[in-house]
């Protein structure tokens, strides 16, 4: 099967935080709240693969406010925290939303993601995630985490699918 016929068949995307949402940094204030930064591009990339009718939220390792209160304002389908072993929570999320997994792209940048993107429909890493999971994907992207491979691998799904051009065209 190619690479576009995969695409076609994409209903979710599944995204990795640390490493994919963001550069993979955490930083604490001086009250110990964490802090993350999250790139506005991507975001605005995710807003469009969510009015294109994907469903798109996050499958993360750590449990953590700044992943909510961007999840939340970004209106992610699904929030999958604190999940240790990210192929259980994977199980949980396709069930709890009735998809199967060749349904998901999925973005993930190390080892603990290697088991999801051995399963998902479509696998991508950001052009900076581990030498690890060298054998586990579809296609890198050009783009780092945090900086801009969300959107490129969402840009290119929407392309893919052919949803990108009504998509922009009120900006147009």
């Amino acid at each position: 099967m190619t690479l576009k016929e995969k695409a076609l068949k994409i209903k979710a995307i599944v995204l990795d935080v640390d490493g994919v949402l963001t550069d993979g940094k955490i930083g604490y204030s001086q009250t110990n709240d964490e802090i993350k930064f999250f790139d506005v591009k991507d975001g605005f990339a995710i807003n469009l693969a969510l009015k294109a009718g994907f469903e798109v939220g996050i499958l993360s390792g750590r449990e953590s406010k700044a992943n909510r209160i961007r999840g939340q304002e970004l209106g992610f389908t699904f929030v999958y925290e604190g999940e240790k072993n990210k192929s259980k929570g994977f199980d949980r999320l396709l069930v709890e939303h009735g998809l199967q997994d060749y349904e998901c792209l999925y973005i993930g940048d190390d080892i603990i993601d290697i088991q999801v993107l051995k399963r998902a429909g479509v696998a991508v890493v950001p052009n900076d995630a581990v030498k690890e999971i060298d054998n586990f994907y579809d296609f890198k992207t050009s783009a780092c985490g945090g900086k801009g491979a969300v959107r490129e691998a969402i840009v290119w799904l929407l392309k893919e699918t052919g949803k990108w051009d009504s998509l922009i065209q009120k900006y147009l």
